[in-house]
Formats: C-alpha cells, sequence, structure tokens
C-alpha cells in the first residue's frame, strides 16, 4: 500500500513556520490559507503542509474543518506513507517498550507521542486495545492490524472505539473484534508486585490504567507496615500495589462495583484478600462518612478521573481537586502521607499543586512535599503537547 498526498495546504503569510519546523506536530486551522481549493480537501486525506513561500514543510493528515486543521506524520515531507512507514513507527514503539519491560504488558502507542497522532494502543501480552481516534487510522485499519500482527505476534485485536476524541472526528462509537476471539475473562495482569485484573472488554477505557505504574511503585514503598485508604480506586491501583509493598490493609473506594469486584479479585490472587476491604459509592460521600467515623490512614490516595478535562471546564475542576484535597486530609494520620492525582491535561502541574495544597490546608494540616511523579515511559510526552503530559501525582507528608 503505497500513499502520496493528493492535496497541498498553506500556512499564512503571519503564520509561526518556525514553530512547526522546531517541532510542533499540529497547525491550527486559523493559521492556514482557507480558500474553496483547501476547503475541499476531505478530513484525513494526506496533504503537504507547505509555508507562505510554498515551500513543503511536512507530510500529515488534513481536517480543515477542525481546530486543529492538519497533524504532522513526518517532517520530510516527499516519504510516502504506505505499509514500511507505519510498520517503521509501530516497531519502533516497540522496541523502545521491550528495552524497558520485561513482561509485554504496557502502553505501546501513545499518540503524538510515538509519531502517530490519533492512535493508542495497550498491550496485555497476546492481547491488543486498539483505539484509532482519528479518520487517516479509521481507513488504515486493516494494515494497522496486519502489521500488529506480524510485529507482536498478538493473536488477539480489539477496537476501541469509545473515546471522547473519536466524537470529534465524527467517528461512531463501537467496539469490534479485530483479530481473534474476544477473551472470556479478564486478563490477568504483574505489575510493582500486584495482580490486576483487566476487563478489556468491559471495563473503563483499555480496561486498565499503565500510566500509574511508577506513582503505584511509589505509593508501595510509602506503604510499607500502615493502613491504605485509595479513593476512586478502579481496579485497586494503589491499594494493591500497597499491599504487596507490605501495607497490613488497605480500603478501596469507587463508584464502580465491577470495578471493585476485579480489585477483589486480584487481593485474592495475591493472598491479600483478609486485608482488602472496598466500598461501592460517591467517593466524596465516603471520604465525609469515613471522616465521621474518626477512620485515619497511613497513605491517602485520591486518583479521580479528569475534573478538567478542558480549558474551559479548568476553573471549575481546580476546586474539584481542591474539594477531594480537603476532604482526603483529614483521613491521613499525623505523619502519614497523602497522595493526590490529576489526568486533567489542562490543569497544569503548577496549577493542580495549588489546588492541593489550598485544600489540605482548608483541612487544617500541615503538608511537606515529598514527591512528584507523572506517567510512565511507556507513556512518553511530546515536549510541544501538555496532552501528552496528562498525568501528574503529588505526595505530601502531613505533619500533624
Amino acid at each position: 500500500m503505497t500513499e502520496r498526498p493528493l492535496f497541498s495546504l498553506r500556512l499564512k503569510p503571519n503564520a509561526d513556520a518556525r514553530r512547526i519546523r522546531h517541532g510542533h506536530p499540529w497547525a491550527w486551522a486559523d493559521e492556514l490559507v482557507l480558500d474553496r481549493r483547501s476547503r475541499a480537501v476531505p478530513a484525513g486525506a494526506l496533504a503537504v503542509l507547505e509555508d507562505a513561500a510554498r515551500e513543503p514543510i511536512a507530510i500529515g493528515v488534513a481536517t480543515v474543518g477542525s481546530k486543529i486543521a492538519f497533524r504532522v506524520l513526518d517532517r520530510a515531507s516527499e516519504v510516502q506513507i504506505d505499509a514500511p512507514w507505519l510498520t517503521a513507527r509501530l516497531r519502533a514503539a516497540l522496541t523502545a517498550r521491550t528495552q524497558i519491560y520485561d513482561e509485554p504488558f504496557y502502553r505501546l502507542v501513545h499518540a503524538e507521542g510515538d509519531g502517530l497522532p490519533g492512535l493508542i494502543i495497550d498491550r496485555f501480552c497476546d492481547t491488543l486495545v486498539v483505539q484509532p481516534n482519528a479518520i487517516w487510522l479509521e481507513e488504515r485499519l486493516d494494515l494497522l492490524t496486519e502489521i500488529l500482527v506480524q510485529e507482536t505476534g498478538a493473536e488477539v485485536v480489539i477496537k476501541n472505539g469509545t473515546g471522547r476524541a473519536r466524537s470529534l472526528e465524527d467517528l461512531p462509537e463501537e467496539q469490534v473484534i479485530l483479530r481473534g476471539d474476544a477473551p472470556n475473562a479478564p486478563i490477568p495482569v504483574d505489575m510493582n508486585g500486584a495482580t490486576y485484573f483487566a476487563d478489556v472488554m468491559g471495563g473503563q477505557k483499555t480496561g486498565l490504567f499503565f500510566d500509574q505504574r511508577p506513582n503505584h511503585a511509589f505509593a508501595a514503598r510509602v506503604a510499607r507496615g500502615g493502613a491504605v485508604l485509595d479513593v476512586f480506586s478502579h481496579v485497586g491501583g494503589f491499594s494493591l500495589a500497597a499491599l504487596a509493598g507490605g501495607a497490613t490493609k488497605a480500603l478501596a473506594v469507587d463508584s464502580s462495583a465491577p470495578a471493585l469486584d476485579l480489585a477483589s479479585k486480584g487481593a485474592e490472587a495475591m493472598g491479600r484478600s483478609a486485608d482488602f476491604e472496598t466500598r461501592q459509592g460517591d467517593a466524596f460521600a465516603a471520604m465525609e462518612d469515613l471522616a465521621k467515623e474518626g477512620a485515619q490512614f497511613d497513605l491517602v490516595i485520591a486518583d479521580p478521573p479528569a475534573f478538567a478535562p478542558s480549558k474551559q471546564a479548568l476553573s471549575k475542576g481546580l476546586r474539584a481537586y481542591e474539594r477531594v484535597a480537603r476532604l482526603a486530609a483529614p483521613l491521613v494520620a499525623p505523619g502519614g502521607t497523602l497522595m493526590l492525582c490529576s489526568c486533567s491535561h489542562a490543569a497544569e502541574l503548577p496549577k493542580f499543586r495549588q489546588s492541593c495544597l489550598r485544600g489540605i490546608g482548608r483541612a487544617g494540616r500541615d503538608p511537606r512535599l515529598i514527591y512528584t511523579g507523572f506517567a510512565g515511559p511507556d507513556h512518553p510526552q511530546h515536549p510541544a503537547l501538555s496532552d501528552t503530559g496528562y498525568l501528574k501525582a503529588l505526595a505530601f507528608r502531613l505533619l500533624e
């Protein structure tokens, strides 16, 4: 399969071509000359981006009807975007992971972080969960599947087309088995000494959050010999890691009963069922109830969903993170640790940290920041895109 772009897009004279030449992977719609010809370029079509003098800058994907009108695929504008090109990108991503991880459980492709805009792939040994969140990927899904099977030896490839990003390109929500048979049970995943169970067909997103792996490891060290509260626990990410690290007991709180069932299954597989409890319901209400009960823990972790998924939601989201910190801080025993996380790319680290400190202060606690964490190396950050560095984790020692 060999493709050459049939279209070209041109930057306005006042647009900053150097920004893209120096590494930024996007061109905005208001930077382009949008005349009748360019407006007719089909969404997802390959195009060459030119500067105002018509010098080629890059080859990429056009979506002129969107705010992001052009996504860079390659800065060598003469290359062919074909099977060998896609194979080379996927092979590079695979090599980067196999250099770091001994077992085949990781994020295999992280969109622009791996030079493949819109593409997310999580690997669960012989099962791959693919999120094609852009039209150009949807149109090449058969080719993508063939290359993935060839390069990884995967037996099952699942298309998870339920992400919010797909709606931005008018793609349907759907889940399809592209290769093999759907798993008939959750997949066990060993990380940081803990055992997790990933429901790749019915779970949240791809079934497990690999991005928190290094932060789970830190929590496991801090938890040694103590009691742990894991709020917004999903399948027990922090609480199971804490038990593996030597915590005496752990309580997981989440609104999803199926997620808590998987967490309990993980504790059972680890032989720690007697030390593991769950509480299903609203996390804010649960923290208020625990405070009324006088409960305290040596380590409290709160890893909520994205309260600020966009700049428009930032103010409201920061208030929500402050509330989390205010409710969680009283549950930490004197000298214990409070760990707060955000997966909102719009809530950049300084603002998130400020919200956390404000909430802790309102709770009357005296914090010291002892750890700042991010996503693991299987989630490479593109330096020009804050979206690819969305995850933040802060740990505070509360002195009193």
